[in-house]
């Protein structure tokens, strides 16, 4: 830990908030501190975005190549220490070491994507329809841009923001989550090295989350926000942005469902259903929250699905073994454990687990869930945590309008040998995002994002780096 930066990164440079304050980043495995870090205010966050609109100009005029070179520089440094931020992010979110990793080299791959996407910054040209003027279409960076990032891959999703922000030439304020600050400062420092002008990259550590974000929101000079996160906060922030008319990219909640049909491969299903369901402890947006599953082969799924999570080792993510961290913190596993008593109380039978794991640590068993009432709590809301639960339907017609009662729209799972059958849920699904016989839909090279209350714009692929780019308009005539 004595390598890891713990200030604010405003300009180029590391330094305490103004105020001198600080706040605790906690492990979440042992439920106590980890170390501390700057806890900034509105002056610093102003003060960060001072940087970021001075270096606007230059960084916008920076050759494309340039910008992608620096980007490139910057994967290949990730993955030269991918061990050291394998072991930070375990140490502040929990995640064992090897899916430390795992998301250490997803995040690594936004940055090989942004700077081959660079360089292919295109307009157009055209000629009017009466014959008179030149159309000419150019693209520019949309400006400063403030990018706020979640706690359950601290990673990847700066370097999914950060990634297009850089090829696109906008400067940044980032504000990482205040439980997992660490991986986002250690991003910081590698960015420097890598050779990112001063004052293009601006990071904000604050345990009061509003204090900071919504001054730059009301503050002119800001033009973009990226926002990972709730619903709920999302919603607030576009209220705030909506003051300065922003250009805005949010990435919400889920409620994801995982339909596997009575024609489906069952031992794909179950690996799907592990991948789908317990990536980062459940904790993830696009985690399988509902589990619709045919008659005819529920049971059998059930049965193989209690004792594959029944299987996983909990633990220490430094642990040798250990397959299942500790959730992020009380509160969540708090939640976990009322939405799992309700759904017991109200008719479901836990197959395994159902329980916190006791001792030290934020710790929840892997729980397989059978005969949840519909109006269960935790089929409306997102469960956050290792927690599957398995209701049965009859027909496709049932499976389609239970998957799609929701809200919310990032992601369905869909399980079916039938090519045909394939096509048509899919095409029935409302969400931004189908894995069709597959458990996992994240890619760099793919457009992320949900409708509904799951948000607003897509990141990654050809598409995202559209979201930090505006379009201008040339008419010019012949004569």
């Amino acid at each position: 830990m004595r390598n890891v930066p713990t200030g604010l990164f405003i300009g180029g440079k590391w330094r305490p908030a103004a105020s001198g304050a600080v706040f605790d980043v906690e492990d979440p495995a042992a439920a106590r501190p980890l170390c501390t870090v700057a806890d900034a205010g509105a002056d610093d966050a102003l003060d960060a975005l001072r940087a970021a609109a001075d270096a606007q100009d230059a960084w916008a005029a920076h050759p494309p190549r340039e910008r992608g070179e620096i980007l490139r520089r910057a994967y290949d440094l990730i993955h030269a220490r991918i061990d050291d931020l394998a072991l930070l992010m375990t140490l502040e979110m929990g995640k064992p070491l090897a899916e430390a990793r795992g998301e250490v080299a997803y995040a690594a791959e936004f940055f090989r994507w942004f700077a081959e996407e660079a360089v292919r910054i295109e307009g157009g040209y055209a000629v009017s329809a009466d014959g008179k003027d030149r159309l000419v279409v150019m693209r520019r960076p949309v400006g400063p841009a403030l990018l706020v990032t979640p706690w359950n891959f601290p990673l990847a999703m700066g370097t999914r923001k950060i990634g297009p922000a850089v090829a696109a030439g906008c400067t940044m304020v980032i504000k990482p989550a205040e439980q997992t600050p660490l991986s986002m400062l250690m991003l910081a420092q590698i960015m420097t090295e890598a050779g990112l002008p001063d004052g293009v990259l601006n990071v904000i550590t604050s345990s009061r989350p509003g204090e900071v974000v919504e001054p730059l929101l009301r503050d002119g000079r800001i033009r973009k926000l990226s926002f990972t996160g709730s619903t709920q906060v999302g919603k607030l922030l576009i209220e705030q942005s909506a003051q300065q008319v922003l250009k805005v990219s949010l990435e919400l909640g889920g409620n994801a469902p995982f339909i596997v049909c009575e024609d489906a491969d069952l031992d794909l299903a179950v690996e799907g259903a592990m991948l789908a369901k317990m990536r980062n402890m459940g904790e993830a947006c696009t985690a399988a929250n509902r589990l619709y599953v045919h008659e005819s082969v529920a049971g059998e799924f059930a049965r193989r699905l209690a004792e594959r999570m029944g299987s996983l080792v909990v633990g220490r993510g430094t642990e040798t073994g250990v397959d299942v961290g500790p959730l992020i913190d009380e509160a969540g596993r708090t939640k976990v454990r009322e939405l799992v008593g309700e759904a017991v109380a109200g008719g479901a039978k836990a197959l395994v687990g159902g329980e916190p794991v006791p001792g030290d640590g934020y710790f929840y068993a892997p729980t397989v869930l059978v005969d949840v009432p519909a109006d269960a709590r935790m089929m409306h809301e997102e469960i956050f945590g290792p927690v599957a639960p398995i209701i049965e339907f009859s027909d496709e017609d049932e499976a389609v309008a239970a998957a799609n009662a929701t809200e919310y729209g990032l992601v369905s799972y869909l399980f079916t040998e039938n090519l045909r059958r394939a096509f048509r849920l899919s095409e029935r699904l409302d969400t931004g995002m189908v894995g069709l016989n597959k458990g996992v839909v994240s890619n760099p090279a793919a457009p992320f994002g949900g409708v509904k209350q799951s948000g607003l714009g897509r990141e990654g692929g050809r598409v995202g780096i559209d979201e930090f780019l505006e379009t201008r308009y040339l008419a010019m005539p012949l004569s």
